[in-house]
């Protein structure tokens, strides 16, 4: 039997406010807006991804209160999203300019350059310039 040829292509990000979110990830991270679908009073089809390409992110504004909980917290405190770069300098820059919270500085690693920041929300996020 032949696998079928299966591709991640969004990942939904909870979040408290859309256009606040779209600022954050459009703006500092320089991510493409691809749909800002309105779909009734109350709810966006928001999805944006880095230029590069590769996975979206569903910008999925909290629907109820156990939802808003989870905004910054969606996997416990742990790295959750690992953006890769081809100009770490570049990237870095870019957060220290927009005073995006640096967790964990720039380190040399087997795989590559890797810095740990906070999104709007708190999510925690490498940046990672693999190296060749």
């Amino acid at each position: 039997m032949k696998n079928p040829n299966n591709q991640l292509v969004q990942i939904a990000l909870v979040v408290d406010d859309y256009d606040k979110a779209i600022d954050f990830y459009t703006r500092i991270l320089g991510f493409d807006l691809i749909e800002d679908t309105r779909i009734n009073e109350e709810k966006r089809w928001v999805v944006v991804r880095p230029q590069g390409g590769g996975c979206a992110l569903l910008l999925a504004r909290a629907a109820n209160p156990h939802q808003a909980t989870r905004v910054g917290d969606q996997t416990g405190g742990r790295v959750f999203l690992f953006l890769h770069t081809d100009d770490f300098d570049a990237m870095y820059e870019r957060l220290i300019i927009h005073e995006v919270p640096i967790v964990r500085p720039p380190s040399e690693e087997d795989f590559g350059r890797v810095c740990v920041f906070e999104d709007v929300y708190g999510n925690l996020w490498d940046l990672i310039e693999p190296k060749a």
